[in-house]
């Protein structure tokens, strides 16, 4: 039974997107407590995924594999009012999804081509299942499907307008926007996962969110067949992004 006295908030993210810098945006909100992946060791302890990811060892060693027992604790009672737990889509997989009704769900997504370059640099040859596209696609039609309420956001359009998207984003969740969520101090948080060390290094030496920047992509050959998977994902999803 979910603890009535808490607003939760669950973020479906991708690799590789903005999750963290948003993660540290609400975390800045001293009404919110936040919670890094924790859903994590349940994925790699369900999946084949563990050999690729950096620090998996140290991830199933010290943090919960059993899903259903995480999520439990999500439920219940909390130390804040708000609770906003930045999670990956990937990571769903052999759970009851009927806890998501408990909360505001927010999809978090980014255009494959600037994702997927991003994510070989630390994994090389990632397939679906790793990049989480597919199941975002799968979590809109449920929770279409189940007539709940969701939020997506598109992280181009994040980097572009922090604080218009922010305030758009807090109306929705029924939380008032607070100036506090637009900047933070350069370095880690006592919240980070213990995988930080691997993926956070922008983060870290960020105060604010970044301002968006088109690169140019030479992209390569290997990941052509996975981005042609992914673009009419994300074009889908993107049509609702606020």
């Amino acid at each position: 039974m979910a603890d009535k006295n808490s607003n939760r908030i669950f973020l479906w993210s991708g690799p590789r997107n903005i999750s963290t810098a948003l993660m540290y945006s609400f975390a800045q909100r001293n009404d919110t407590i936040v919670s890094d992946e924790p859903l994590y060791a349940h994925y790699l302890s369900h999946s084949s995924a563990k050999p690729f990811h950096p620090g998996a060892d140290e991830i199933l060693s010290k943090m919960e594999t059993d899903g259903e027992k995480v999520i439990e604790r999500m439920l219940g009672p909390q130390q804040k009012s708000i609770s906003f737990y930045k999670n990956m889509s990937h990571h769903l997989i052999h759970l009851d999804w009927k806890f998501m009704e408990a909360g505001s769900n927010i999809i978090l997504t980014r255009s494959p081509e600037e994702m997927l370059l991003s994510f070989s640099k630390v994994i090389d040859q990632p397939g679906m299942e790793d990049v989480g596209y597919a199941m975002q696609m799968k979590l809109l039609e449920f929770l279409q499907t189940k007539n709940l309420p969701f939020v997506v956001l598109d992280a181009k359009k994040v980097l572009l307008d922090p604080e218009g998207q922010l305030r758009k984003l807090c109306e929705i969740l029924g939380i008032p926007f607070n100036e506090r969520m637009l900047r933070w101090s350069r370095g880690p948080i006592p919240e980070d996962g213990v995988w930080a060390k691997y993926w956070y290094k922008n983060v870290h030496l960020s105060t604010s969110f970044q301002p968006y920047e088109k690169k140019e992509i030479v992209f390569p050959d290997q990941l052509l067949p996975l981005l042609d998977e992914c673009q009419p994902i994300y074009e889908s999803l993107v049509k609702h992004a606020i």
